[in-house]
């Protein structure tokens, strides 16, 4: 029952994944969350750590596409510097925003990869979507309201993963 919520990999943070372990495995493209994956939910400015990753990403070829459940402005506004693509309103835990943004880069379900904080929504939906994903540790402890309602049940749900699963550790790498 709970392996729709079960991650591929598990890195502590979202700067620490290297082109060089994605290509190993065949991975050409991020679609990344936005809010404590990317950025910190209550700082849409980022850090210089962030934008380290997404030159070494961009230097490598490898596009960073956001998949947010946030409305258009909210996503836009927050990428204002960052020139990234991005798919607002993906209703993740569902497929819609996944797959939406692998038609957008035209690649194959396995030439792509899931990054969030969150296994409610972005690993269960890229699990629903047919693709890997990496969960990551959230950027600050804080959430916003709504996420706050998530990781009540996350904290549940992963206890029971890590019980049936005990492979499943957090990593600096994938």
């Amino acid at each position: 029952m709970f392996e729709k919520y079960k991650p591929t990999w598990m890195v502590e943070a979202i700067y620490q994944i290297t082109p060089q372990q994605l290509k190993a495995r065949g991975i050409k493209a991020v679609l990344t969350d936005l809010d404590n994956t990317l950025i910190a939910w209550n700082n849409p400015n980022g850090t210089k750590e962030l934008l380290d990753w997404l030159q070494v990403m961009a230097e490598a070829d490898i596009p960073v596409v956001v998949v947010s459940n946030n409305n258009a402005s909210r996503v836009k506004k927050a990428l204002a510097s960052f020139e990234l693509d991005f798919v607002s309103r993906a209703m993740k835990p569902f497929a819609n925003g996944i797959n939406e943004a692998r038609k957008k880069l035209g690649l194959e379900k396995s030439e792509i990869v899931m990054i969030g904080d969150q296994i409610m929504t972005d690993v269960r939906g890229s699990n629903a979507a047919g693709i890997r994903s990496i969960l990551v540790r959230p950027i600050v402890d804080s959430d916003a309201w709504n996420t706050q309602v998530n990781r009540f049940f996350e904290r549940f749900i992963m206890k029971h993963l890590l019980k049936k699963n005990p492979d499943m550790k957090w990593k600096r790498e994938i």
